[in-house]
């Protein structure tokens, strides 16, 4: 029984650390996102509420970056800036966190 509980337990944070979204290495520089990339920007579907366009942008998956491609959402609350994700160092050396991108 307790070989099964030492088993679920290295499981559980194995799990638990595959959507971690920091870098550990307290000494080598942040990943870098790729370029962003190009793309169209359609017209806003007809809708009865505001909308704004989100754009296109790199995201962080644990283990390299992941492209979400941009549309149209509704607006929420009174932001108007858009922040693309970006890593941060509280100090250094330390782990570098992801911040995911966002409206400001």
């Amino acid at each position: 029984m307790r070989r099964i509980s030492v088993s679920l337990l290295a499981v559980s944070v194995a799990a638990g650390l595959a959507g971690c979204q920091t870098v550990q290495d307290q000494t080598a520089a942040c990943p870098v996102p790729p370029p962003s990339k190009a793309e169209a920007r359609p017209l806003p579907p007809v809708a009865n509420f505001e909308q704004v366009w989100q754009p296109g942008h790199w995201d962080w998956n644990g283990a390299g970056y992941t492209w979400r491609d941009g549309g149209w959402i509704p607006r929420e609350g009174g932001s108007n800036q858009w922040m693309d994700g970006y890593w941060n160092r509280d100090k250094s050396p330390g782990p570098c966190n992801w911040i995911p991108a966002h409206w400001m």
